[in-house]
């Protein structure tokens, strides 16, 4: 579970993942990508998070990890009660860069609901107060218009702070597995089977809240001869394994 929550990757992977994001944003701001991570905004203008769209009034829900010398170093995803919002996924000496991002209704009804058996992170106080390892620090926040309340911790028994901790490491795991096979798809066809075996490992190890999510990338693969049939079959089987799931 410690290793799970930390999601250390190596160094070469780090770079890798820092220069396609940057790719990716680029791309996202110029022309718009056909990607669900991402939303297409006007011409001549960056794309622009979904969650500034929502009413002022409207309540969020914030996960954030700052965890030093792990993959990612920064984690924050924002999310309203329709499920939009934003997820920022970096290192910390990288510049704050919220993508668009959007989890279907019954997700956000039930982190909602987690939230609101926490009382909304008002006046609770989630962390074990043991000498243990860094995990890293986590905040969970509530924003409603002028209404905010937020908590901090580094490791925590409360079961449905461990919920919601699940779900936000889950999504940040989902999107940097989504956002790596794009990247390999678009610039490194030979390297999308290592990322294949990352994410049917992840699927399998029940990481993805949302797995669906991946299938217009698999089915996109699977079907275009460009990529080494090893990786096309393995795209075929994992995307029939999702939809047998559902």
């Amino acid at each position: 579970m410690i290793a799970s929550l930390a999601m250390t990757r190596a160094w070469h992977g780090r770079v890798a993942r820092s220069i396609g994001r940057i790719l990716l944003a680029l791309l996202a701001a110029g022309f718009g990508l056909a990607s669900p991570l991402f939303a297409r905004s006007p011409a001549g203008k960056s794309a622009t998070p979904i969650a500034i769209r929502a009413s002022p009034q409207a309540p969020t829900i914030t996960y954030r990890k700052v965890f030093k010398s792990s993959y990612p170093e920064f984690v924050e995803i924002k999310l309203n009660e329709s499920g939009r919002g934003t997820f920022d996924l970096r290192q910390l000496n990288e510049e704050a860069s919220p993508q668009p991002f959007e989890v279907n209704a019954s997700l956000a009804a039930r982190i909602f609901g987690l939230a609101a058996k926490l009382h909304n992170f008002q006046g609770v106080d989630l962390d074990v107060h043991r000498r243990i390892a860094n995990l890293g620090e986590k905040t969970l926040r509530y924003d409603k218009g002028a209404e905010t309340h937020e908590v901090k911790f580094n490791y925590t028994l409360d079961d449905s702070a461990g919920q919601l901790m699940a779900i936000f490491e889950g999504l940040a795991r989902q999107a940097t597995d989504l956002s790596d096979l794009e990247r390999t798809m678009r610039y490194d066809r030979l390297g999308v089977n290592d990322v294949l075996q990352q994410i049917e490992q992840d699927y399998n190890n029940k990481q993805f809240p949302e797995p669906e999510r991946m299938l217009p990338a698999l089915d996109q693969l699977a079907a275009d001869d460009k990529f080494i049939d090893i990786a096309r079959q393995r795209a075929r089987t994992l995307a029939g394994k999702i939809r047998s799931s559902r």
